[in-house]
């Protein structure tokens, strides 16, 4: 799994709004499907993209399968962003200067 798959499967809003839901409550197919205007099978192809960049996972519950967020997945996620967030500050600190020396 690389942090481009991951950002793909994320800059879809109805897959941001699954991850979302699955973080507080671990859900079926049908149940996240009742809570969209999507089909079963959208929804279905959603939690796949969403899987395939290993950011849930299922298991089988009887003859469904419950879908629930995976930590590993959204740390690294974390872990990618941190250390990216930490050039972006220095960036805007050297920004800062700049412009404090054109005064």
């Amino acid at each position: 799994m690389s942090y481009e798959t991951v950002f793909a499967a994320l800059s879809n809003p109805v897959r941001r709004s699954i991850l979302e839901r699955l973080r507080d409550n671990p859900s079926s197919v049908r149940s996240l499907a009742d809570q969209f205007p999507h089909s079963q099978p959208a929804i279905s192809q959603h939690l796949k993209t969403l899987k395939d960049a290993g950011l849930v996972g299922d298991t089988a519950e009887g003859t469904r399968r419950i879908y629930r967020v995976r930590p590993e997945g959204m740390r690294m996620l974390k872990s990618y962003l941190e250390q990216h967030w930490q050039t972006f500050l220095l960036s805007l600190d050297d920004n800062e200067e700049d412009d404090q020396t054109d005064d």
